[in-house]
C-alpha cells in the first residue's frame, strides 16, 4: 500500500512549502485579475475556500498517508486503471502549459535587457521557450535535490521577493499621493455577473490554484513528513494568498487597465513604478528576477508529475522504452519525449505569431482535464478514509466528507463551465467552442485507456516485492 523509500530525506518544510508555493502562485496571473480592481479579492477568494482550502486539507491527508502522489492515492481507492488515468491527466496539461509559462520567461528576459519589444515577436518567444525548457530538463536529468534548490532559490528570487517589492510599491505609491487609477477607484468590490461568460471567469479562476497536491510526491523525501509536509501545506498555503491578491491590488492602483497586458503585464507594472520616481532602469533588474522565478516554477513542475507518470508506467502501464531511467534513477524515458512535444508546440509560436489567443483557449481547455483529476482526488480521499479507516493518518482532515465535497462539486461545476468560453475569449466562435473543447478532451485523455487496453506483461518492471505490494489494486 506505502511505497517504500529508501533513500535518505533531503527535503525540509521550507523547501516544500516554496516549491508548492511556486507552483501554484505565478506572478503571470496577476495582471489579468488586476483589471478587475477590487473585484479581484472575490475572484481569489472564492476559488480559494472552494477550492484551494478543499485541495490543500485533502492533498495533507493523502500525501502523510500514502506516499507516491496523485497516482498512488486514486490507484488505492479504484485500481491501478484509474490511478494511471489520474496522474496521465496531471501531466498532460503540465505539457500543454509550459509554452504559456515559457513565453512568461521570454517576454521577462526581453524586459531585462531593455527589448520589451522582443515580447510581441513569435520567433524570439519560440526559440527562448525551446532553449529554456529543454535547460530544465536538464536540470531534471540530474536528479537529487538539484531540483529542489533551483525551485526553492528560483521561487524566493522570482516570486515572494517580487511580490513583496510589489506590496512596498504599492504601499509608497499610497503614502506619497500618487495618482490611483480610475479603472480602481470605479471598480467594485463584486466582480461584474452579465451572463453565463462572467460566471465561467469566476469558476474557471479555480484552477489559478491548481498545484497545491503536486509536491506531496515528494513528502517521503522529508525526515517527518506526517508532521513536516501539513506544515509546509499550510505555509505554502498563506503565501499563495499574500502573493495572488495583495500585489495584484498594488498593479491595479498604480496601472491603468488598458495598459495591462497577459504576456508582459507584470513587467509593464514595475515599469510604471519604478519610473514615477526616476529609478526606472531597476525594472529590468526585476524582470531578471522574474525570469528566473518562472523558469524555477517549470523546472519544479518537470520533476514532479513525469515522477508520477513513471511509478504508473513501471506496473506495466507503458511500453519500456518510456520507462527508461539514467544512472542516477531519473525518468529520462518520459522526460526526453516530453521535452519533444514542447518543442513542437513551441514552433508554433514561430510558424504563426499571432496565436496567444489561440493558446490561451487550449490551455484553458486541457485545463478542464485538470480537473478531471481533481474530482478524482477528492472521491479517493472519501473512498479511502471509509475502505482503510484504521490506517495511521499523518494529517486527519476534519469533516472529510463535507470539505472533500465541496471540492469535488467545485470541480464538477468548473469542467462543466470549461465548455463554455469566458467572457473576453476571441479565439473560436461562441456556436464552436464546446465541439472543440470536446475534441481536446478526447484527443489528450483518451490514451490511458489506450495504453491500459493494450498493456503486455512483458512491460511490467517491478519487482517481485512491489507487484505483491500492489497486485490487489490491479
Amino acid at each position: 500500500m506505502n511505497g517504500k523509500n529508501n533513500q535518505k530525506p533531503t527535503l525540509s518544510v521550507f523547501q516544500i512549502a516554496i516549491m508548492t508555493t511556486i507552483a501554484v502562485a505565478s506572478l503571470r496571473s496577476l495582471p489579468a485579475m488586476a483589471v478587475m480592481g477590487r473585484a479581484s479579492i472575490i475572484m481569489y477568494l472564492v476559488p480559494a475556500l472552494v477550492f484551494l482550502v478543499p485541495t490543500a486539507l485533502v492533498g495533507a491527508e493523502l500525501g502523510t498517508t500514502y506516499k507516491g502522489g496523485v497516482y498512488v492515492w486514486v490507484r488505492e481507492a479504484f485500481g491501478n486503471r484509474f490511478g494511471f488515468v489520474a496522474v496521465w491527466l496531471q501531466w498532460i496539461q503540465n505539457v500543454v502549459w509550459y509554452p504559456i509559462q515559457l513565453a512568461f520567461v521570454a517576454a521577462a528576459i526581453a524586459f531585462t535587457v531593455g527589448r520589451g519589444d522582443l515580447s510581441d515577436s513569435g520567433l524570439y518567444t519560440g526559440i527562448v521557450v525551446i532553449a529554456v525548457y529543454w535547460l530544465a530538463t536538464f536540470l531534471a536529468l540530474r536528479g537529487g535535490s538539484l531540483f529542489a534548490k533551483v525551485g526553492s532559490i528560483g521561487g524566493l528570487i522570482g516570486t515572494l521577493i517580487p511580490a513583496g517589492i510589489l506590496l512596498v510599491l504599492g504601499a509608497m505609491w499610497l503614502g506619497t499621493s500618487q495618482p490611483i487609477t480610475s479603472d480602481f477607484t470605479q471598480s467594485s468590490f463584486l466582480p461584474p455577473i452579465a451572463g453565463v461568460s462572467s460566471v465561467v471567469l469566476l469558476v474557471s479562476n479555480v484552477l489559478s490554484y491548481a498545484g497545491m497536491e503536486m509536491n506531496a510526491v515528494h513528502a517521503g523525501d522529508m525526515k517527518d513528513p506526517r508532521k513536516g509536509f501539513t506544515k509546509a501545506i499550510l505555509v505554502a498555503f498563506v503565501l499563495i494568498l499574500g502573493i495572488f491578491i495583495l500585489p495584484t491590488l498594488a498593479i491595479a492602483i498604480a496601472v491603468p487597465a488598458s495598459q495591462i497586458g497577459m504576456a508582459n503585464g507584470i513587467m509593464v507594472a514595475f515599469q510604471t513604478f519604478f519610473e514615477a520616481w526616476n529609478v526606472g532602469w531597476l525594472s529590468n533588474v526585476l524582470a531578471g528576477a522574474i525570469a528566473f522565478g518562472a523558469l524555477a516554477s517549470v523546472v519544479t513542475w518537470v520533476a514532479g508529475p513525469s515522477r508520477g507518470v513513471m511509478d504508473a508506467a513501471r506496473t506495466g502501464l507503458l511500453p519500456p522504452v518510456l520507462q527508461k531511467q539514467n544512472k542516477r534513477g531519473v525518468q529520462v524515458g518520459i522526460l526526453i519525449p516530453q521535452a519533444i512535444i514542447v518543442t513542437l508546440l513551441a514552433l508554433i509560436y514561430v510558424l504563426v505569431p499571432n496565436v496567444s489567443d489561440v493558446f490561451l483557449a487550449l490551455i484553458g481547455m486541457a485545463a478542464a482535464l485538470y480537473v478531471v483529476m481533481y474530482i478524482m482526488m477528492f472521491a479517493a480521499a472519501m473512498v479511502l478514509r471509509r475502505k482503510e479507516p484504521n490506517v495511521k493518518r499523518g494529517y486527519k482532515v476534519p469533516v472529510l466528507s463535507f470539505i472533500a465535497g465541496v471540492g469535488l462539486i467545485g470541480c464538477v461545476l468548473a469542467f462543466v463551465m470549461s465548455f463554455f468560453p469566458a467572457s473576453g475569449e476571441t479565439a473560436f466562435p461562441t456556436a464552436v467552442y464546446p465541439l472543440v473543447v470536446a475534441g481536446v478532451v478526447l484527443v489528450l485523455g483518451v490514451p490511458p485507456f489506450i495504453f491500459y487496453a493494450v498493456r503486455k506483461g512483458k512491460w511490467d518492471m517491478r519487482s517481485a516485492e512491489e507487484k505483491a505490494d500492489t497486485s490487489e489494486h490491479e
